[in-house]
């Protein structure tokens, strides 16, 4: 079995068939917000990045919430995906689906601008519906491609590497191979597969091998796993993504809670994309369900919403307010900075950071980069 260092020497050179795919750049220019006499993330004389300084310190940035696309992949399947994939499936796995293709120049010059030194790549789960085979053969090459960009910018990028979970024995060997081979630092996943619940008994051993590799697992919701009837997510508003991603991130939080896996596997590292959804705003709901409703809401080892604090979640929201409140519930020690890139959700995420009120310099840094560079292991 070759070594990590053989298989990423194998892969020199390989980055040539990965994508970016996204609405449009970011601006030529931007408004950098400050903290009072405390924060800056204007650029330093002669260098293209803006680094972000708290008290005169250069603070690194790390963003474990961004996108690419591998046109191999999409080779495998464009003949049989829009006949037996899920619903947006084809859309997430197209490299032309999102509009601009950006090349890795373009993506580290945005990157530089935003005040981003180190991001974790990862690809938005559409393959849930392949046979084991083919399911195999998508996981390869996808996790080659982002092997292979990390490799070539190492100081720059990590990865956060695709499984079938549909085929829960595959996946756990792809992580054991992703992690121990590859270098990922963790794994993307959806927020459901096929209609069943990540609190499934058969994806326990993928729970398992997580937590034994240490390996973060990061939720990032579908459109084809959306829970409610598709119908009613139709009509103005992108409604299938604005209110249908976070009802899926939130549904899938609470089966994990609910459920019992977070007890199962305590030491499980989870982060959920978009603030976790809507659970953070609404979790005392289901503290009183146990005294409303005792017969139908049964007693886990501590309350439901003190689970939340054994999660982790990115910064995609969009108002201070909502930060502050996501912080006031979760803990600053559980929020990490995250930019949904190469979407336009969060173009000047360390702004939003520093307009948080009443964070402690302690606290920004524990968001900017000291619990990622714990959890994805960097040297940021």
């Amino acid at each position: 079995m070759p070594t990590r260092r053989e298989f990423l020497k194998d892969l020199s050179g390989a980055t040539a068939g990965i994508v970016f795919a996204g609405c449009c750049c970011a601006d030529s220019t931007r408004a950098f917000a400050r903290s009072p006499q405390q924060s800056t993330t204007q650029p330093s004389p002669g260098s293209k990045r803006a680094p972000v300084t708290i008290n005169g310190q250069r603070v690194p940035v790390v963003d474990v919430h961004s996108h690419v696309r591998v046109p191999e992949a999409w080779d495998l399947v464009k003949d049989r995906i829009a006949r037996e994939g899920h619903h947006g499936d084809a859309q997430q796995a197209n490299p032309d689906g999102l509009g601009n293709i950006l090349n890795v120049n373009k993506r580290l010059a945005d990157l530089d601008q935003m005040g981003i030194d180190v991001q974790a790549v990862s690809i938005n789960p559409w393959w849930y519906w392949a046979d084991e085979g083919l399911a195999r053969k998508i996981i390869q090459v996808q996790n080659e491609k982002i092997a292979a960009l990390c490799a070539a910018h190492p100081d720059r990028f990590v990865g956060l590497g695709s499984v079938a979970l549909q085929h829960a024995s595959l996946a756990v060997e792809q992580i054991e191979e992703g992690v121990k081979k590859q270098g990922m630092r963790g794994f993307a996943i959806g927020g459901s597969v096929n209609g069943e619940d990540l609190s499934a008994p058969k994806f326990n051993p993928i729970w398992a091998k997580a937590e034994e590799l240490e390996a973060l697992i990061f939720i990032h919701p579908q459109v084809s796993g959306t829970p409610i009837d598709e119908r009613r997510l139709q009509g103005n508003g992108n409604l299938d993504n604005v209110i249908g991603h976070p009802l899926e991130t939130t549904l899938a939080l609470t089966h994990l809670i609910q459920d019992g896996i977070l007890d199962l596997f305590p030491r499980l590292k989870i982060c959920a994309a978009h603030g976790g959804g809507y659970l953070p705003s609404y979790s005392g709901r289901n503290d009183e369900c146990l005294k409303a409703f005792p017969k139908d809401c049964r007693p886990l080892k501590k309350l439901p919403s003190e689970y939340l604090k054994q999660l982790y979640y990115d910064s995609v929201l969009f108002t201070p307010e909502d930060m502050r409140h996501l912080i006031a519930v979760v803990g600053s020690s559980q929020v990490v900075l995250g930019t949904d890139y190469p979407a336009l959700w969060n173009r000047t995420p360390v702004d939003r950071i520093l307009a948080i009120p009443g964070l402690t310099d302690k606290q920004r840094l524990a968001i900017f980069n000291g619990t990622l560079a714990r959890l994805l292991k960097t040297n940021a």
